[in-house]
């Protein structure tokens, strides 16, 4: 943590042996030279809040505006709370804010009550109101003990502090060397704050201690290796001073002993108001003598002085609080106490903060021995409320800590299986979450079938063997055992959740019997069910025939998303549209949800918005940022257990690899997931590899098994019920039983198409099913007029691959029918999409056919380096040419910067250069290669 305030100051007050590490780090900083973010690193006592001290006061004196917080151990778990120190005397000013930004921000600070504001508009709301109040000059933020901050803040701090360049703030926070947050693995710039040099060690000890005895002097700078801290203290343990030093000096914990001397020598109601302060974490003078009032002690804010006057504590005169030299200080003050003082401090906090409901709660709890129902439903309210501001593993913690406070029965059981349910859904703590469901049921064995119960394990079945009927029991006996409990209030969170998970399980087993429990249950709820469970019972369930008729709730569970905060309501919307084709019209808000999961959000929030990325991006050619987003999740996936969704990013993988020509891999990984998929009943997950794989084999001219594949999913004559995918794979079939004479099939399965209605559904599906019909004609005027009307279908040509495969089987269907000339047009544009999205196969048969109808390409000019680049290593290469690295290029593209050094060693051949300094004139002046397929219209974010 941070060093002691005064250990690096000599006798008369200056810093000693820093100047150049100031002078550096102002550098970094950017102080009054456009901001800077840094991150000071160190090892215990070397310093570092004295150098902030320093930075901060000579700041201050320059005229810039310094805000400063820190870390506390005791309010790690209070979402928001570093925030709230940081920005409370901005209260006034939050109200320059655009109203969505105010609102949330005002409902993260905990002084208004709301909906639970989303991550990103919170950080982008700060990073606002600091851009607001650099507006009147330079800006300084000083973060202290970062790990201690907690993780909500911690969040919102790296967002602003990866973007703070360039508006005038500056950014400073400190941390031990060693300690993990998210602030390290390269999100900000470190500097390591050494020891002193030996020169500076001796003048710091000699300034402090000149009446020491030279041989203890040597020893005590050879064992203290220049850390500050240990100059300082190791003298004043060792007074008074012995002839001969000891063989081994205390040091590292052994100071946090030195500091516990100290403070067990201070009188009585010193201590015990160094343990209110160290307890109440935030150092406000208002709040401490209040609760000195309410402790009947007999101490008041007068007896700070000998705790001043020992140097353990100081009094920050502009913001009136108290701070602690050193974090080892306070650790030695609670660790000196007894656990009677420290509950006696938390009931006189808990008294006093009556005003702040969820710290209240949390001091409450801790002032108990006894389980109290009355403190664990204020704990659970605390939870909601820390739920409602987006914090699922802040409110998780703290429903935890209800339950260890709640009597054993159901309250204590509902609790458990409430975090559990966090744990397993939103924050990615499976392992957490199964020991807490353990706990539940043996806390009232007779609510195993409880909602959030059922729905957590049935998540963590999936997760587990993937076994979807285990699951799929689990939740249907939940709803029907607890009817009279929730009633079928469509307003119970509880029930809701669970019909959500059960929309899921059903999806997973593809299986008619499966939704009938759900659209019983549905049809039960009252008032009315949600809209999105209603749109989903539709367009998620058996799309081909009832999918059209929930358009006008999707519309407007669309047209909330502008203002929609809630990642989980932003997903739900994603899934309702995905067999509906309107994916992207949920982009932007899926983009919002990922930054938030790169950011620290909750994992299984981030992983249900890259699915809806990638599959839009497949659906409209952004194939190179489907794989680089599939690439993303699958570590997530791995990371926190959630296996039972990796398949969705290998069918990524799969159908892209089998489309551009790799079709020994993209069967390999298709059958990967049929073989992990079928015996689990996760027919879903088999049917997207079977898309993917038949894809692939049409690719390569192996039409049997692209049959074989599609028929998988969906018989020949029929869609499928309630097998949405079968829909996706409809026109592979087709053309597949075309190519191997199976005509009757192809024409039955057109047929089922036209039956269904498909068209109704989207530009796609009308597209699709005219080009199918077409395919399967033996009249080759009607097969010509299908063609024209699939591909002058409003909005087709939005569907990149399928829109170009249909130009290629009109073109086909021409030449032909001897129409050789006019043949040339589609097939040339189906050819120009094929190269663009490198899907090779493809390519080769266009110019197969344009050969047969005369056409002769001559030897292209040379090519421009954006015809050799595809649009994602373009924006690459023209963001390096300009200057910025690697990782600011990420920054900006919202990737990796592994992704990015990839891609540059991609670009570098095509153009025929060897260094980033050869990019500009590349770009400029064109270049030499090999021309390469293009792809998508790169990351739209």
């Amino acid at each position: 943590m941070g060093g002691g305030g005064s250990v690096t100051y000599g006798a008369t007050g200056a810093l000693i042996g820093r100047d150049g590490d100031l002078r550096r780090i102002r550098e970094l900083l950017g102080i009054r030279a456009g901001g800077g973010s840094l991150l000071l690193a160190g090892d215990a006592g070397v310093g570092k809040t004295a150098v902030l001290d320093a930075l901060a006061g000579a700041a201050d004196e320059e005229g810039v505006r310094v805000l400063r917080a820190a870390g506390v151990e005791f309010e790690a778990d209070c979402s928001y709370s570093c925030l709230n120190q940081i920005f409370f005397p901005f209260l006034d000013t939050l109200d320059d804010l655009d109203v969505p930004f105010r609102d949330a921000l005002r409902v993260a600070l905990g002084f208004d009550s709301g909906g639970p504001p989303e991550r990103l508009v919170v950080s982008n709301a700060v990073l606002r109101l600091l851009q607001t109040v650099a507006a009147g000059g330079p800006l300084l933020i000083v973060i202290d003990d970062l790990p201690w901050v907690d993780r909500a803040s911690t969040a919102v701090l790296g967002f602003v502090a990866r973007r703070v360049t360039g508006v005038g703030v500056s950014f400073l926070a400190a941390a031990r060397s060693g300690d993990q947050s998210l602030y390290e693995g390269g999100a900000l710039p470190t500097y390591e704050l050494p020891p002193l040099d030996e020169g500076s060690a001796a003048q710091l000890i000699g300034s402090r201690f000149p009446d020491l005895a030279r041989s203890m002097r040597q020893r005590l700078l050879a064992v203290a290796g220049g850390n500050p801290l240990a100059l300082m203290e190791l003298p004043t343990a060792l007074q008074p001073a012995p002839a001969d030093p000891p063989a081994v000096l205390p040091l590292g914990r052994r100071l946090e002993t030195l500091f516990g001397s100290r403070v067990t020598g201070l009188p009585g109601a010193s201590r015990r108001l160094l343990l209110l302060a160290a307890l109440e974490g935030t150092g406000d003078l208002g709040v401490l003598q209040a609760a000195s009032r309410q402790a009947h002690d007999g101490y008041t804010l007068d007896d700070l002085a000998p705790a001043e006057r020992e140097q353990l504590v100081h009094i920050e005169q502009g913001t009136r609080r108290l701070r602690f030299r050193h974090p080892l200080i306070r650790s030695a003050v609670v660790g000196n106490s007894t656990s009677s003082e420290q509950r006696a401090v938390h009931g006189a906090l808990a008294q006093v903060l009556v005003d702040q409901p969820e710290r209240r709660a949390w001091h409450l709890g801790e002032a108990i021995l006894e389980p109290d129902e009355e403190v664990a439903a204020l704990l659970e309210q605390a939870a909601h409320l820390t739920l409602r501001r987006g914090d699922a593993a802040g409110g998780m913690r703290t429903l935890i800590r209800s339950a260890s406070l709640t009597p054993q029965g159901p309250d204590r059981s509902r609790r458990l299986a409430e975090a559990a349910y966090l744990g397993a859904e939103s924050t990615g703590a499976l392992a957490n979450a199964r020991k807490l469901l353990d706990d539940a049921r043996h806390a009232a064995p007779e609510l195993q079938g409880s909602l959030h119960s059922a729905t957590a394990a049935a998540l963590l079945v999936l997760n587990s063997d993937g076994d979807v009927d285990t699951a799929h029991r689990l939740l249907v006996d939940a709803l029907e055992s607890t009817a009279d409990t929730h009633g079928y209030d469509a307003g119970d969170k509880a029930l809701v959740d669970a019909l959500h998970m059960l929309a899921l399980v059903c999806f997973f087993g593809a299986r008619n019997e499966l939704w009938q429990p759900y659209y019983r249950t549905l049809e039960q709820l009252r008032p009315n069910p949600p809209l999105f469970l209603s749109a989903l019972g539709r367009t998620f369930s058996d799309p081909a025939r009832t999918g059209a008729a929930a358009s006008g709730e999707l519309d407007l569970l669309i047209a909330s998303l502008p203002r929609e905060i809630d990642p989980l309501q932003i997903n739900r919307t994603g899934t309702a549209a995905l067999y509906l084709d309107r994916l992207g019209e949920v982009r932007e808000a899926a983009w919002r949800v990922v930054r938030t999961g790169r950011d620290g959000g909750p994992a299984r929030r981030h992983l249900s918005a890259l699915i809806h990325l990638c599959l839009d991006d497949y659906l409209t050619g952004r194939w190179d940022e489907a794989l680089d987003l599939a690439d993303e999740a699958l570590p997530v996936c791995e990371d926190h257990g959630y296996s039972a969704f990796a398949w969705y990013f290998l069918y990524i993988k799969s159908i892209v690899l089998g489309a551009r020509g790799d079709a020994d891999k993209s069967l390999a990984t298709a059958d990967r997931v049929i073989n992990w998929a079928s015996p689990r009943g996760l027919h879903t997950a088999a049917h997207y590899a079977h898309h993917a794989a038949a894809v692939a084999a049409l690719g390569r001219g192996d039409f049997s098994l692209a049959y074989d594949h599609a028929s998988a999913v969906s018989p020949a004559g029929t869609l499928a019920s309630h097998a949405p995918h079968a829909l996706w794979v409809a026109m592979d079939l087709v053309e597949a039983a075309v190519r191997i004479n199976r005509h009757q099939d192809a024409a039955d399965h057109a047929r089922a198409m036209r039956e269904a209605r498909t068209a109704a559904l989207s530009s796609r599906h009308a597209m699709l099913m005219n080009a199918s019909t077409a395919l399967c004609s033996t009249d080759d005027e009607e097969a010509l007029r299908l063609f024209a009307r699939a591909l002058a279908t409003p909005g087709a040509e939005r569907w990149r691959f399928d829109f170009a495969r249909v130009q290629l089987a009109h073109g086909e269907r021409l030449r032909r029918t001897r129409a050789t000339a006019d043949s040339r047009k589609p097939l040339g544009a189906a050819l120009l999409t094929f190269e663009h999205l490198g899907a090779q196969p493809w390519v080769e048969r266009a110019e197969q056919e344009l050969r047969a109808a005369g056409w002769n390409r001559r030897s292209p000019r040379e090519p421009k380096a954006h015809t050799l680049l595809t649009p994602q290593e373009w924006e690459i290469a023209r963001l390096a040419a300009s200057g910025l690295t690697n990782k600011q290029i990420a920054e900006r593209l919202f990737l990796s910067h592994r992704t990015v050094g990839a891609h540059l060693y991609q670009v570098y051949p095509k153009l025929g250069i060897t260094s980033r300094a050869m990019l500009r004139d590349a770009l400029d002046s064109g270049a030499t290669g090999r021309r390469t397929g293009a792809v998508g219209d790169g990351p739209d974010a």
